[in-house]
């Protein structure tokens, strides 16, 4: 005897994922990450001021949607029906927490289950003056109701490498660092660990994330060097001095005296980490200063 029909079995409901600045390195990263754990293409909402600059993810069916940070009604159009956000911190110091309240405000609005936020490594206790826009950025997280997730990302190995050709053309890398310790990563490390995050992150969970070992300017140089085939030195020098190096190469003072800042706090270990949480998230170890170097784009293009 034949059963009575009961119908299809019920189908298990997708998930959609929303990445905020995929026209830039680390959000479109997080993306690539998301689609290699395999989550569906039309499951991943990537979003960017212009979708024109995104056009190559729409191309692999990647959902692609304009958020403009100072237009709230971008990011409200682009936040609905999302259940899950990655909010990669915006670019431009002194906008970033306005920027990002309107994000997190739309996130509430939209009912979203999770945001996660990439933040600073031990944002709340860094002497880096990066780390006040992101401590107020997870203020405005915690005010909000909204569950989530703080990715606090050390240094990019890319800081270094990517700008290694005034290095090798002058044999010399200049710093304000001392002999202070940096536990980098790569971008696509820190947006692999993003990706792990958005998937099966629980809220409350703040992830302390840094490379597995770390090295100084000296070592850095070093690395350099070696892989180039010549002589690479560190030559380290007073912020104040540092900073006017850096304008004299061209950099705008701001830029300039963020990143003086920022050596001054390296040689404060405010950049060290051997905590490991990168490396247990992503499932495997960061990626060495060796092979980041030997990738720099000053070796390779």
């Amino acid at each position: 005897m034949i059963g009575p029909d009961v119908g299809p079995a019920p189908q298990e409901l997708s998930m959609t994922y929303l990445v905020t600045g995929t026209s830039g390195h680390l959000g479109r990263l997080a993306v690539l990450a998301l689609l290699e754990r395999g989550v569906a293409p039309g499951d991943v909402v990537a979003t960017a001021r212009d979708t024109g600059a995104i056009a190559d993810l729409a191309d692999r069916g990647v959902t692609t949607r304009r958020l403009d940070y100072d237009d709230a009604a971008s990011v409200a159009d682009a936040l609905e029906g999302v259940d899950r956000v990655l909010l990669v911190s915006a670019s431009v110091p002194g906008q970033r927490v306005a920027q990002h309240r309107t994000v997190i405000e739309a996130a509430a609005a939209a009912g979203v289950e999770l945001l996660a936020y990439t933040s600073l490594l031990r944002a709340d206790s860094s002497p880096l003056g990066l780390a006040a826009e992101h401590v107020a950025t997870e203020r405005l997280l915690a005010e909000s109701g909204v569950p989530h997730v703080l990715l606090r990302n050390g240094w990019y190995l890319e800081n270094y490498t990517e700008n290694a050709g005034s290095a090798l053309e002058h044999g010399a890398v200049l710093g304000a660092a001392g002999e202070g310790r940096i536990s980098a990563a790569t971008r696509a490390d820190y947006a692999e660990a993003a990706a792990v995050a958005l998937l099966e992150g629980t809220p409350g969970d703040v992830h302390e994330l840094a490379g597995d070992t770390s090295f100084t300017m000296t070592e850095y140089a070093a690395a350099l060097g070696e892989a180039a085939g010549r002589e690479v030195v560190y030559s380290d020098l007073s912020p104040a001095d540092y900073a006017a190096a850096l304008q004299q190469a061209g950099l705008p003072e701001p830029v300039a005296a963020m990143l003086a800042d920022s050596d001054a706090g390296v040689a404060a270990g405010a950049l060290e980490d051997d905590g490991r949480a990168l490396s247990t998230l992503i499932g495997r170890p960061t990626t060495p200063l060796a092979d980041a170097v030997r990738r720099a784009p000053a070796l390779v293009g």
